[in-house]
C-alpha cells in the first residue's frame, strides 16, 4: 500500500507544502543575516532558530506540527545533535525581502486553504522562530561584551515578517 504525503490530508499540491516547509528555515536564515554577527553568534541564531523549528513538532496545531516534522526530518534534528547547514545569503537585504514576498503568499494559501486557527498558528510559529534567532546572540560590542541583544536590522526584519503575516 502506498503511503500519501502528509500534505495532501490538508489539500495542498506538491508546491504548495514546499512554500509551506521550506519557509520556516528561509525565516530563520534571513533573521540571522539581518544582522552580521560572526560565526559563533551565527551558530547560537541557527541552533535557537532550529531548536524553535523543532519545537513545533510538538504543536496543538497539526498543520505547524507535520510541516515542523516535515521539517526537521529534512534538514536535522537538534535533539539528535544535528546543526543546520550555515546558510550565508550573498544578499542579505534581498533576501529578506524574497523572504517576506513568500511568507505573503503563504498566508494568502492559508487563507485560501485551512481555517483560521490553523493559519493563526503557522503565522505565530514563524514570527517565534525569526523571536528566538534575533534574540539568541548580542550583535555588537567587542569580544562578546556590550553590544545589543537584538540590533536594529533584526528587529526590523522581525518586526517586517510579523506585519506582512499579520501577527
Amino acid at each position: 500500500m502506498i503511503e500519501e504525503p502528509a500534505y495532501t490530508g490538508f489539500g495542498f499540491t506538491d508546491e504548495e507544502w514546499g512554500l509551506l516547509v521550506g519557509l520556516p528555515q528561509s525565516v530563520l536564515t534571513a533573521a540571522s543575516a539581518a544582522e552580521s554577527d560572526g560565526t559563533r553568534a551565527t551558530m547560537a541564531e541557527s541552533a535557537a532558530g532550529l531548536e524553535s523549528i523543532s519545537a513545533g513538532r510538538e504543536s496543538a496545531s497539526p498543520l505547524v506540527a507535520a510541516v515542523a516534522g516535515e521539517l526537521v526530518t529534512r534538514v536535522g534534528d537538534p535533539e539528535a545533535g544535528e546543526e543546520l547547514p550555515a546558510i550565508a545569503p550573498a544578499d542579505p537585504r534581498a533576501y529578506a525581502e524574497d523572504v517576506l514576498v513568500r511568507a505573503k503568499e503563504a498566508m494568502a494559501l492559508l487563507a485560501a486553504k485551512v481555517d483560521s486557527g490553523e493559519a493563526g498558528a503557522y503565522r505565530h510559529w514563524l514570527v517565534e522562530i525569526a523571536e528566538r534567532v534575533v534574540g539568541a546572540a548580542s550583535s555588537g560590542g567587542v569580544l562578546g561584551l556590550g553590544g545589543s541583544q537584538v540590533s536594529p536590522s533584526e528587529r526590523r526584519f522581525r518586526d517586517r515578517l510579523a506585519q506582512v503575516l499579520d501577527d
